[in-house]
């Protein structure tokens, strides 16, 4: 994926989206930090629930009303900062779209945002898309691009300048690596994006970016692991995450019990691992799982059934996800 040629294609669509309407007063930074006001509850809304419907529209919504204010009269400043805000909540409803794995619709979500993050010149914004094109291509199983998406945005302005940011693009090409089942490659830049963390400074960031921490990055580590063929080591960081993510991060949380699931699986626990996927339900509490999150279930319970179809423990599960299936 070449961003200059992607950056371009996508403004024209993005900016034919947009209704010329007629000019209006100017527009200030207080106008933009009072469109702005919704986002931490999306973000929130998104960490313990996950992508649905409901999260998708509000963030569509949020975005309108930027691309309002977008045509009035305003400074450079302004105007970038508005790009930056139409971005954000773009790509929040594009990350419910994946999370909730309406793919071909989050693909159109993050064409736009991709056009706004360019012309907000911001780099955390810019990275942010690439990390979730990078997603996106990752739940396609189109593992060239994840990996394509996911070395843009190591190599952004944001990476350069923030080992923050640098450790999160270099996680993204550790899962890419270890999909295309290049389990070196994977090992090496999930090293390179561990120590990098290390050097991460505290400072403030966008309102997004409290979901990595060294919890997400032990969560990823796990994934990386799993799909290196290292299931004793994929239940390790999979127990780290779990000891380390917040309550509040519920959607992480369960994913995060999904993954040890199937790392003991892998190893033959079907009993422990069965326990293990059932506090998936529990964590979730009556909510829907997302799309996402059901995928992992989906393998959970394939992979159970080939083990142990005759196991009690494969017989209990069956009737548990019967009853939490029905209500999606």
């Amino acid at each position: 994926m070449r961003r200059r040629t992607f950056l371009t294609s996508a403004t024209g669509s993005a900016a034919a989206a947009v209704p010329l309407v007629a000019q209006r007063r100017t527009v200030g930074m207080s106008d933009v930090a009072r469109v702005a006001a919704g986002m931490n509850a999306l973000v929130e809304a998104d960490d313990r629930q996950g992508g649905h419907t409901a999260l998708e529209k509000a963030a569509a919504q949020g975005r309108t009303r930027v691309l309002e204010l977008q045509q009035r009269n305003a400074g450079e400043r302004v105007r970038r900062a508005l790009y930056a805000l139409a971005a954000e909540y773009t790509t929040i409803a594009a990350w419910s779209c994946i999370d909730a794995r309406n793919l071909d619709q989050a693909q159109s979500y993050l064409n736009e945002s991709a056009a706004y993050a360019g012309l907000s010149q911001d780099g955390p914004t810019e990275i942010r898309v690439w990390v979730n094109l990078s997603m996106l291509a990752y739940q396609r199983q189109n593992w060239p691009e994840a990996l394509a998406a996911a070395q843009a945005a190591q190599a952004s302005s944001a990476a350069r300048r923030d080992p923050f940011f640098d450790s999160l693009g270099r996680v993204r090409v550790a899962l890419a690596y270890a999909a295309l089942g290049d389990g070196h490659a994977g090992l090496r830049s999930l090293g390179s994006a561990q120590d990098t963390f290390t050097r991460v400074a505290d400072r403030e960031r966008p309102r997004w970016t409290a979901f990595y921490g060294q919890a997400e990055l032990d969560h990823l580590a796990a994934i990386v692991q799993f799909n290196s063929g290292r299931h004793p080591h994929a239940e390790a960081m999979a127990h780290r995450a779990l000891a380390r993510i917040p309550s509040a991060f519920r959607r992480n949380r369960a994913l995060a019990t999904a993954q040890l699931a199937l790392a003991q699986l892998h190893q033959g626990e079907a009993e422990q691992a069965t326990a293990s996927a059932t506090d998936v339900f529990t964590i979730m509490d009556g909510d829907p799982l997302p799309g996402r999150m059901r995928t992992l279930m989906g393998d959970f319970h394939r992979g159970l059934f080939v083990m142990a179809p005759s196991a009690s423990c494969a017989r209990d599960w069956a009737d548990r996800m019967r009853t939490e299936w029905s209500r999606a």
